[in-house]
């Protein structure tokens, strides 16, 4: 053989053990993911739905909890996707020439793009609803009882689902592009139909952080408040305890004595009340024996880290309106080629991409918290081995449907400049300036109205509560007026 001929053999060797490495680090990366989403979703699930008497509901059950399982741990790697690809860029940048991160490098986050992409399109229009109607599902009337008749069942109304759907989206892009080379493109199932349906997804999600992001923004200083201990100035913990120790006891005596009361008691309810008091007297007992630098340092602290990070994020989205005022780059646009390592996508270096990580975390969890405090959620929040099985596939679908929204959002507005890669970067409504401009502004102002509001409302409270103004008996804003009966009391 000639020495061109070795040199293409060992060119596509190369490549070969480039894409068997590649593989391999795909692999033991969505492992890690999807044995921590198995542990987290094992807390949350009803034992009895698997530990039933019907070995058949058992195993459907168990089915469908490993389908969530691999749902929630693409939505994990899409929240993961856009500050790896950023940590990697700034790697490469310190250390180009260096032989232990060799792996790293462009077609590897491409890769990484691309099939979660593929996760979240595999996900979201097939997996989860199999799981629904899995869990649904009796078996056709008729046939025999079983798990295989039950998969004939589901299978039936998967079809009929993608039929119905196919329609809709057929229907929905001839009213909003009524070109016929649009319409006919959409039979192509893999190449345009998945994608096109995908961006719809993706267009909801972005719309769903847009809403539910301020709210959770707002809501954070609440939950921080709850978590961490207050100075004393700011909460009375003896009191609480107090009055948790009075009611534990007035339960417990209920409870012993049932003939006491002449009303008709529920008793499986009062024993859950007081579990639920012993739990926070407890909590209370914990938070009561902090030490004096964890109360009066650490929640200054964190209050002082939200706000600076709230604040940080609306004055990067302001500029980033002034750039789409200004530069036409500041639009989001995809990049089909990932080219790591040869300049920094932050002004500041690798602390402004640091930084971008940090807000991009801070924002996703943001989101997470707004979306469960809003009322159209609220009773979707997961609880601590009580969860039902459709409950857990609705919480994986939102979660995917806003993690897998997260890059274009971050993108959207301006929290970082590394392009959107691979099928994240083809949707429409990426280059309409308007789109991409009333979003920023839409965000900036409600993100700070509900801080202003939410800010002011809590400081005041907490002020009225601090001088003890909630007890007396005059009408103060925020709180209610005690009735004679309380004040006789």
């Amino acid at each position: 053989m000639e020495a061109a001929d070795y040199e293409v053999l060992s060119v596509r060797e190369q490549l070969f053990h480039e894409r068997v490495r590649e593989c391999i680090i795909s692999t033991l990366l969505f492992a890690t993911l999807y044995i921590l989403c198995h542990i987290t979703l094992t807390h949350f699930k009803k034992p009895a739905e698997f530990t039933t008497v019907d070995d058949e509901d058992a195993t459907v059950n168990k089915i469908a909890l490993e389908l969530c399982t691999f749902t929630l741990a693409v939505a994990l790697g899409a929240v993961l996707l856009l500050p790896f690809s950023i940590i990697s860029n700034e790697v490469l940048l310190s250390l180009p020439r260096n032989y232990y991160i060799q792996w790293l490098n462009g077609s590897l986050i491409h890769g990484l793009w691309n099939l979660v992409f593929l996760f979240s399109n595999l996900s979201l229009i097939f997996l989860m609803p199999f799981a629904y109607f899995f869990t649904e599902s009796e078996g056709f009337a008729g046939s025999r009882k079983g798990v295989l008749g039950r998969v004939y069942e589901t299978v039936v109304m998967l079809m009929l689902l993608t039929l119905l759907v196919l329609g809709m989206v057929w229907v929905a892009s001839a009213i909003v592009d009524n070109n016929k080379t649009s319409r006919e493109s959409l039979y192509d199932f893999w190449e345009y139909y998945l994608p096109y349906l995908y961006s719809c997804i993706s267009f909801l999600g972005v719309l769903l952080l847009l809403v539910c992001t301020p709210l959770g923004l707002a809501r954070m200083f609440s939950v921080t408040g709850k978590l961490l201990v207050k100075p004393r100035v700011l909460e009375d913990l003896e009191e609480q305890l107090y009055c948790s120790a009075f009611e534990e006891a007035a339960l417990t005596r209920r409870i012993c004595n049932p003939t006491s009361c002449w009303l008709p008691l529920d008793m499986e309810l009062l024993h859950r009340q007081v579990l639920a008091l012993q739990t926070q007297r407890v909590l209370l007992e914990k938070r009561w024996k902090a030490s004096a630098w964890q109360r009066n340092l650490g929640y200054p602290l964190a209050m002082l880290c939200l706000l600076l990070l709230t604040g940080l994020s609306v004055l990067i989205v302001a500029i980033h309106i002034l750039e789409l005022l200004i530069d036409e780059a500041a639009m989001p646009r995809g990049m089909q080629d990932a080219s790591l390592g040869q300049v920094s996508f932050s002004k500041l270096g690798s602390f402004g991409a640091v930084i971008q990580v940090v807000l991009i975390f801070y924002l996703m969890v943001s989101s997470i918290v707004g979306f469960y405090s809003s009322p159209l959620f609220r009773g979707l929040r997961p609880r601590w081995h009580d969860t039902a099985m459709t409950q857990i596939i609705g919480n994986c679908v939102c979660l995917l449907v806003l993690s897998s929204a997260l890059p274009v959002f971050s993108r959207t507005l301006g929290l970082t400049r590394f392009d959107l890669l691979g099928d994240f970067g083809r949707f429409n409504w990426l280059g309409n300036f308007y789109i991409v401009f009333l979003y920023n502004a839409i965000f900036a102002g409600l993100t700070t109205l509900c801080l202003v509001k939410t800010f002011t409302a809590a400081v005041r409270a907490e002020l009225i509560r601090a001088f003890g103004l909630d007890r007396l008996p005059l009408p103060v804003s925020g709180f209610p007026r005690a009735s004679r009966k309380t004040q006789h009391q």
